[in-house]
């Protein structure tokens, strides 16, 4: 298992670029979506995403390893000799795949403000995965920080349900089976791609190549699902402006960030990362789009910063993945004992 350790400094910068980058990926988004006259296919974005991010991962891994021959060894071991590696890494981004799909599902079958709770339980959901899947334990701090965030989240993007007079045909059990898929989906996946990344000692750039070569794969099966009649009719890029270009790139390099935040530190903190960065994405949108800030808002917002000191508390490291103890080591600890 690989032990690498970087240093605490490493690891909050990091973080907090990760947070920068999501928060502004967040506000560049939304103007994409609301102002562009030409709106273009978000799934096309994502796939485009994903080949940068396999561009970024294969220029980070001829970094790595300082030379062509040695990056082509790599690349024909890993990558064209390794299919159960390849098939390993496919889990994640089918996984997530499912989790984008549920998620639409539950929109459509729920308020939006009773799909902003519910959807929260990612949260705990991650954490709960973490404990089972990578044998770690949390304190009864860290817990109740967990369920503090998720409550701060909540609150954060709490808005009341406005009432219309289209009435709308919703099914909510539908809903509710969906938002809990996309739930379970979305732990699952962080937790699993975490345990290969630190459960071997192969490069994370190899890793990610891995992962992102079945995330083009899938993420051009839902182009084609999706917006198949209309990219064929109006193009690839149909509607794609500089600011969707520096969308694309924040989510690219976001995603590079997110890896080595899971790789050094843990899918928790990447979460606490995240809840930081939607409220800083909501304290721009208030400058850039006349947001009104509410009671709701503040009282998540400081929910959120109190729950990321207290997760911060204990002085334990729950970056690395627990190692089964063998039974010759079980049998000294009975004999000391």
């Amino acid at each position: 298992m690989a032990s690498e350790s970087v240093s605490v400094i490493f690891k909050i910068y990091c973080l907090a670029v990760m947070t920068l980058i999501a928060a502004a990926y967040t506000v560049a988004l939304r103007y994409t979506r609301t102002v562009s006259s030409d709106l273009y296919f978000s799934t096309t974005a994502v796939c485009l995403t994903e080949l940068i991010k396999l561009l970024l991962s294969l220029g980070m891994l001829v970094r790595e390893t300082g030379d062509l021959g040695r990056f082509r060894s790599a690349v024909v071991s890993h990558i064209f000799k390794s299919p159960k590696e390849l098939l390993k890494l496919s889990v994640p981004s089918v996984v997530y795949a499912i989790q984008n799909n549920m998620a639409f599902v539950a929109l459509s079958n729920l308020d939006a403000a009773v799909y902003q709770v519910t959807y929260q339980l990612k949260i705990p959901c991650t954490a709960l995965c973490t404990v089972l899947m990578l044998g770690r334990s949390l304190s009864r701090l860290q817990w109740f920080s967990v369920f503090m965030l998720c409550g701060g989240v909540t609150l954060v993007q709490w808005t009341p349900p406005q009432s219309t007079k289209v009435q709308v045909e919703q099914n909510p059990f539908l809903g509710f089976m969906a938002i809990a898929v996309a739930v379970l989906c979305s732990g699952f996946a962080g937790v699993y791609f975490e345990k290969v990344l630190k459960s071997s000692d192969t490069s994370l750039w190899v890793r990610n190549i891995q992962m992102y070569l079945s995330g083009i794969v899938v993420t051009l099966i839902g182009v084609f699902m999706t917006d198949g009649a209309q990219v064929l009719e109006k193009g690839f890029f149909y509607g794609y402006t500089p600011w969707v270009c520096l969308v694309i790139f924040l989510a690219s390099v976001g995603g590079m960030y997110t890896s080595v935040v899971v790789k050094y530190t843990d899918n928790i903190m990447k979460g606490f990362s995240a809840a930081a960065a939607i409220v800083l994405s909501t304290v721009a949108s208030v400058v850039l789009f006349g947001l009104q800030i509410t009671a709701t808002f503040l009282g998540g917002a400081l929910l959120v910063c109190v729950s990321i000191y207290l997760y911060g508390l204990p002085k334990q490291d729950t970056s690395r993945v627990q190692k089964p103890s063998t039974d010759g080591e079980d049998t000294q600890k009975l004999i000391a004992v």
